[in-house]
C-alpha cells in the first residue's frame, strides 16, 4: 500500500485534500533503488496555480527522462495545513512518495513574481531545512531558484545556494553531472558549490562580496576566488523544436487555475515594450516548428482529456505560422469538442475570421492591452499601438458578435500626466461609440467594458528600470482620477473600473529592484506571519512596513528614488545579452516620445544576437 505523508483525519480536516495526495494521471512514479539523484519541484503558491505553470511540466517531463534522476512536486500548503504541520511538527513532503524534501538532494524553486518571497521562506521552513544558506550542513538539500525573478537574485540571495540563469533545458544535465562527479570524490558542501560555479549560467551567492558606497548605492560586486566569473551570462536553448516538451503533461484532480492543455508556439517578442522585462530577458525570439506543434497537440490532448488548448507566447500574433496551425488545430479538434484559446493576441493584428472559428460558439470577452490612455504615453513605452488600431479592432469584433471588452493599463508610468490618465476612460468612451454605432438589430444587447489598471514597477533589464515608482498616495490619487472622469462619461453605465491595490504595488517594487540587505526584511515579514501575500486577503502591509523599519531599510531608496544613469545595479553582474548601453538609449527614446522599430522591421542591436540564432539571424542575406 501506498505511503501517505498526512494520515486520513487530517486530509479531512483541511481545504480541498487532493492538493497534496499526488497520483494525478501521468504522474511518473520509479523505482528508489535506481535512482542517485531526487530532485524536488516547487511552485511557491497553491497546488491549483503551481499545477497551471508550463515551466515546471517541461522541467518535470525533462528530468524523469534522465537516468537515474526523479523529480517530484511540492507546493505551498494552504494555511489550514501550514499551521497543523507547525503545530504536530510534519515535515514538508513531495507528492509522488509523500517523502520528507528534506532527504532530497535538491530543492528547485521557481521564482515567478516577488509577492511569492515568504511563501519560499514558508517551503524552505516546513521542510525543515535551515532558511539561511549559511547555516546549512553537508546533510541539507541544496535550495536552486530559477525563474524570471532570478533575474534579480540579490533580495533572497542569502535563502539560496544557487541559482540557475536562463531556460531550465539547457543548464541542468550539467549540473548534475558535476553533482555526481563531486559527490563520488567525496567534495564538501562548499566545495560542490563552487564546482557549480564554473558552470555557465550558474550563480552561487556566497561566492561573491559586495561593498556598497555611503549613499547606499553599490560600489563593486566581486567575486571571492579567481575561478568564479566576474559576470553570469544566462542560458537559452535556440532550436526549440528539437528539445523537452511534456507529451503527457500531468492532470489534476482538482480545478486547476489553467485548466487545459498549453502549447507554447515561440519564446521571446519582437515589440520591445519599455516596461516589460520578459520582452528583454527572453530574447532572442525563437519559433516552434509548426509540424511539431500539430504533432504535439495531437498527442497532448490525447494523453489528458483536457477540452481546450491554449497557445502560449508572450505574443501569439506574431508567430509567423499562426494561420497555418490555427486551421489545422480547428480542423483536427472541432470534431473531439475542443476549444483553443489565443491569449496574448495583438490589437493590431486581430483576425475576425480566426476569432470567429475559434469562438463560433462562445464569444467570451476579448482582451486588450493599449497599457496607456494617450498616444503620446503609448509612443514614451513603446507600445506601437495607435488609437485607430484599437477602434477598429473593437469594431471588427463588435461586428463579429462580441459585446464584452477588457481594457488593460498602467498608471504611473515615466512622463505621465493627468491628460494621459484622462485618455483611459475617453478611449473606453469611444470604444462604447464605435458599439452603439452598429445599427441596433444586429447588436448583441448592451456593450460591457471592463478597464483595470496596475500601478507601474520598474523592474530589471528594462529601459525604465532608471525610473522612479509613484508613492501609494500619488497612485491612489492617480486611480481616483480616472475613477472620476469616468463618471463623467456618456456610457459610462456601460463601463467598470478596477484598479490595484497601491501598498501591494510599493512592496513589489521594494522587492524586485532590492539588494542583498532587502533579506532581512523579508525574514522578518515571513516570522511575523506573512505568507500568500499575492493573496489580497492575505497580504498585511502593516507587518510588511514594521518587517522593513525594524530591519532599517528606507523603502523609497529601493522605490521612488531617481537613479544615475552610472549607478551599478543589483544585477548588473548578470549579462541577459541585451546590452546595459541599448536600455540607456531606450530610456533616452522613452523621454523623447521616440518610437523604436520591432525586431522583424529592423535590428536595433540589442546585444541578443550574441546567441546567435532566432530572429537575430533570420533576415540576415
Amino acid at each position: 500500500m501506498r505511503k501517505q505523508a498526512l494520515p486520513d483525519e487530517i486530509l479531512l480536516s483541511v481545504d480541498k485534500p487532493a492538493r497534496y495526495i499526488g497520483q494525478e494521471v501521468n504522474m511518473t512514479v520509479k523505482n528508489l533503488d535506481e535512482i542517485d539523484i531526487r530532485f524536488c519541484m516547487c511552485f511557491p503558491d497553491v497546488y491549483e496555480i503551481g499545477m497551471s505553470h508550463l515551466g515546471i511540466q517541461i522541467l518535470y517531463d525533462m528530468f524523469n527522462q534522465m537516468q537515474g534522476v526523479y523529480c517530484e512536486r511540492v507546493y505551498s500548503p494552504w494555511v489550514d495545513l501550514d499551521k497543523i504541520m507547525r503545530e504536530k511538527n510534519i515535515p514538508l513532503f513531495a507528492l509522488e512518495t509523500q517523502d520528507p524534501i528534506k532527504d532530497f538532494n535538491f530543492l528547485g524553486i521557481t521564482l515567478q513574481y516577488e509577492m511569492c518571497y515568504t511563501n519560499v521562506l514558508q517551503i524552505i521552513d516546513l521542510s525543515q531545512i535551515p532558511i539561511l544558506s549559511a547555516d546549512r550542513g553537508e546533510d541539507d538539500p541544496f535550495v536552486v531558484g530559477g525563474g524570471p525573478c532570478s533575474y534579480n537574485p540579490e533580495p533572497i540571495a542569502d535563502f539560496f545556494d544557487f541559482f540557475t540563469l536562463g531556460e531550465g533545458e539547457e543548464i541542468y544535465s550539467e549540473v548534475f553531472e558535476v553533482y555526481r562527479k563531486c559527490r563520488d570524490e567525496g567534495l564538501s558542501r562548499r566545495e560542490i558549490l563552487r564546482k557549480l560555479s564554473s558552470i555557465s549560467g550558474v550563480y552561487v551567492p556566497s561566492l561573491y562580496d559586495v561593498s556598497y558606497n555611503n549613499d547606499g548605492t553599490i560600489d563593486a560586486f566581486i567575486p571571492k576566488y579567481e575561478d568564479v566569473p566576474q559576470t553570469i551570462k544566462k542560458r537559452i536553448i535556440m532550436d526549440l523544436s528539437n528539445t523537452y516538451y511534456p507529451q503527457k503533461p500531468l492532470v489534476p484532480y482538482i480545478k486547476a487555475t489553467q485548466d487545459r492543455v498549453v502549447l507554447e508556439i515561440q519564446r521571446g517578442c519582437i515589440r520591445g515594450c519599455r516596461f516589460c522585462q520578459a520582452g528583454m530577458i527572453y530574447r532572442p525570439v525563437r519559433e516552434r516548428d509548426v509540424n511539431y506543434l500539430k504533432d504535439m497537440a495531437v498527442k497532448m490532448i490525447e494523453n489528458t482529456g483536457h477540452e481546450e488548448i491554449s497557445l502560449s507566447s508572450l505574443s501569439s500574433s506574431d508567430y509567423s505560422k499562426l494561420q497555418e496551425l490555427l486551421t489545422f488545430l480547428i480542423d483536427e479538434l472541432k470534431e473531439k469538442g475542443v476549444n483553443i484559446s489565443l491569449p496574448s493576441l495583438r490589437v493590431d493584428s486581430f483576425s475576425l475570421d480566426v476569432m470567429n472559428k475559434v469562438q463560433d460558439i462562445k464569444k467570451s470577452s476579448l482582451t486588450f492591452a493599449p497599457e496607456a490612455g494617450s498616444q503620446r504615453l503609448r509612443n514614451v513605452i513603446n507600445k506601437g499601438l495607435t488609437e485607430e488600431d484599437i477602434i477598429n479592432g473593437c469594431s471588427l469584433a463588435f461586428k463579429g458578435g462580441w459585446n464584452k471588452v477588457k481594457l488593460y493599463f498602467m498608471l504611473g508610468l515615466p512622463t505621465e500626466t493627468e491628460e494621459d490618465m484622462k485618455g483611459i476612460p475617453e478611449l473606453a468612451e469611444k470604444i462604447a461609440e464605435e458599439y452603439y454605432r452598429i445599427p441596433k438589430e444586429e447588436r448583441i444587447g448592451k456593450v460591457a467594458i471592463t478597464v483595470s489598471t496596475s500601478f507601474f514597477i520598474p523592474k530589471p533589464f528594462t529601459p525604465f528600470q532608471w525610473s522612479p515608482m509613484c508613492t501609494a498616495e500619488e497612485f491612489l490619487n492617480r486611480a481616483y482620477i480616472v475613477n472620476s472622469h469616468m463618471k463623467e462619461m456618456l456610457n459610462k453605465k456601460s463601463m467598470k473600473y478596477n484598479w490595484h491595490e497601491a501598498d501591494v504595488s510599493l512592496i513589489e517594487g521594494f522587492l524586485a529592484r532590492g539588494d542583498r540587505k532587502v533579506s532581512k526584511a523579508i525574514l522578518n515579514a515571513y516570522k511575523s506571519g506573512c505568507i500568500y501575500d499575492a493573496w489580497g486577503e492575505f497580504f498585511d502591509n502593516q507587518k510588511w512596513i514594521q518587517a522593513i523599519s525594524d530591519a532599517e531599510i528606507d523603502v523609497d531608496f529601493y522605490t521612488t528614488r531617481v537613479r544615475d544613469l552610472d549607478e551599478i545595479f543589483p544585477w548588473d553582474f548578470i549579462d541577459i545579452g541585451v546590452t546595459k548601453n541599448f536600455l540607456k538609449r531606450e530610456w533616452e527614446n522613452a523621454k523623447n516620445e521616440k518610437v523604436t522599430p520591432n525586431c522583424k522591421v529592423q535590428c536595433l542591436g540589442c546585444g541578443a544576437a550574441t546567441f546567435e540564432g532566432g530572429i537575430c539571424f533570420e533576415n540576415k542575406n
